[in-house]
């Protein structure tokens, strides 16, 4: 491929030069008597058509160069790292399914591809950080930052001619941010039982497997108890204190997407380990392959949610850097603070005394597009960028890349691949291909729905629990709308318009949760129940209340 493109390029660099020497040899008699006449000086306006003449030329091949060097650099990064896996494995690649092949492809249930043979770490940076080296992509950070300047000022000069002073109040992140100490107690809880619990029941069962005489039944109760741990323990525990002690929505965010980490780090953690130690007892060796407390250690803090025993590391810490991202992360805080300030709560707190209609819900839906994209773009930069960057240059954690180019796709089958790498990665190992292993690789629309509806669960679990509310429009919009659009608008999608097209049902879905989440929060703040019943708790009250 990368060959086809070099001939390309040659293609043009020699057709470039044959139309050069065509304008040439047209104009020689006049450069020859323009020569003459000048009695062997240089000629100036010769050489500026020159110049002129070869920057042309320049800037028509260089969209070229940049579209072929932009669409196949990531192949190519690819494929070096495929041949060096291939490599690793004796010049052999070996897939997760490579040894379910056995002999007249018989099923092995019982094999499981080695760590190392799933996803391949490689040292590398993120992508913003690659591309804030170029001015261009930097300037558009810089024109966010002078937004950010302009909600400030604009909150201060309303707050003087409304009150006569300058008011410095955050009551919202206050409000948001309230009962901190217990988030920070659940969260230290939910730590320290997931390093504690995990790691002991798998390495009991791994050094009793092997000696046991009953191993399934050993294996059985083991995973039996890890259950009890992930669902009873982590699952139910910090829900409870959560609802029991009514944490403000920030607060619970903390927790409950913390709580859903500690979840996926512990299946890892296990389903990585357990088939070695199978392996292991197969090969009757006498080594049993259990990772030391660091190694567990570090994965719980490293930001990927794939387990393995090492990693690659960077030389040294930047701290400098360290300090950038957290300093950007807070900012981007501030950024949400205004935005909902300035633009969202003036917009619900007004909402005038008229039914629940089509017209009221267009126009909530159109004047939530901008507010619910800024928080979409601020989310992304200040979570996948800012804090996962922070958390790998202190750990000299060397992968990178937590998301990929997702703002060029196509598709929305790129779009969710590339949004954000390490749950993805998480659904595609284990959840995606566990199914398809299972079935042996049969019934792929089944497991990619298997893994759309896990997502989707999961996505509208986490805001039921941080808004106190059940209203599943974020699982309707996934599950229906962005799996629908996940086949329609598949990998074979390559035109700009499908791009635009992309952009533009991103911006109306989160105008659409933005509007509907908001209208249900202030509904359900203005219109309190005295003796709600369970059906009070999931029925929309946005929908019947009416309030000033």
């Amino acid at each position: 491929m990368v060959g086809e493109e070099k001939t390309t390029l040659r293609k043009r660099l020699s057709k470039s030069r044959e139309d050069s020497e065509e304008n040439e040899d047209q104009r020689s008699p006049s450069r020859g008597s323009l020569e003459t006449a000048s009695n062997g000086r240089i000629n100036l306006k010769q050489l500026m058509a020159k110049k002129i003449q070869l920057t042309a030329e320049a800037e028509e091949l260089k969209p070229f160069f940049m579209k072929e060097v932009g669409s196949h650099f990531d192949d190519f990064v690819n494929s070096l790292i495929e041949k060096s896996a291939s490599l690793d494995n004796g010049g052999c690649a070996i897939t997760s399914f490579s040894v379910l092949e056995g002999e007249n492809n018989h099923r092995a249930k019982d094999f499981r591809a080695p760590p190392e043979h799933g996803k391949i770490f490689v040292l590398r940076q993120s992508l913003l950080d690659e591309l804030f080296e170029v001015d261009h992509i930097r300037t558009i950070y810089h024109m966010f930052i002078a937004l950010l300047i302009l909600f400030i000022l604009s909150t201060l000069v309303v707050d003087y001619i409304d009150e006569g002073r300058l008011v410095l109040e955050f009551s919202l992140l206050s409000y948001a941010f309230g009962k901190l100490p217990i988030a920070m107690w659940t969260w230290c809880t939910m730590f320290l039982s997931t390093l504690g619990v995990p790691y002991f029941l798998f390495q009991r069962w791994a050094r009793d497997y092997s000696r046991s005489t009953h191993p399934l039944v050993h294996s059985l109760f083991h995973c039996f108890l890890f259950m009890v741990f992930q669902i009873g323990v982590l699952g139910l525990g910090p829900t409870y204190v959560v609802l029991a002690y009514t944490l403000p929505p920030a607060s619970r965010c903390i927790v409950i997407l913390e709580q859903i980490r500690f979840v996926m780090k512990a299946h890892s953690f296990v389903r990585e380990n357990v088939p070695r130690v199978l392996n292991s007892a197969k090969e009757k060796s006498e080594t049993i392959p259990i990772p030391t407390v660091n190694q567990y250690l570090y994965f719980l803090f490293a930001p990927t949610l794939i387990y393995r025993d090492n990693y690659p590391r960077t030389p040294t810490v930047r701290w400098g850097y360290v300090a950038m991202q957290f300093l950007q992360v807070f900012g981007c805080f501030f950024y949400v603070y205004y935005i909902f300030e300035r633009l969202c709560a003036p917009l619900f707190r007004n909402i005038k005394q008229e039914p629940f209609s089509a017209r009221v819900l267009v126009l909530c839906v159109f004047n939530s597009i901008l507010p619910g994209v800024l928080v979409l773009f601020l989310t992304f930069f200040a979570f996948l960028h800012c804090w996962l960057n922070a958390f790998a240059e202190m750990l000299r954690f060397g992968d990178r890349m937590f998301y990929k180019d997702w703002w060029n796709s196509t598709s929305y089958a790129n779009y969710y691949r590339t949004w954000n790498v390490v749950v993805h990665d998480w659904l595609y190992y284990y959840a995606y291909k566990d199914f398809l292993w299972f079935f042996t690789k049969r019934f792929k629309s089944a497991a990619m729905l298997a893994v759309f509806a896990v997502s989707a669960v999961v996505h509208e679990y986490a805001l039921a629990i941080c808004l106190n509310f059940f209203y599943p429009v974020l699982f309707v919009l996934f599950m229906f709308f962005g799996m629908a659009f996940n086949f329609i608008v598949n990998d074979s999608r390559k035109r700009p318009i499908w791009n635009v097209m992309m952009w533009t049902s991103l911006f109306a879905g989160h105008g659409v949760i933005l509007c509907l989440y908001s209208q249900e929060w202030y509904a359900r703040q203005h219109c309190p129940l005295k003796n709600p019943t369970f059906l009070d708790y999931i029925r929309p009250r946005s929908w019947t209340c009416r309030y000033v």
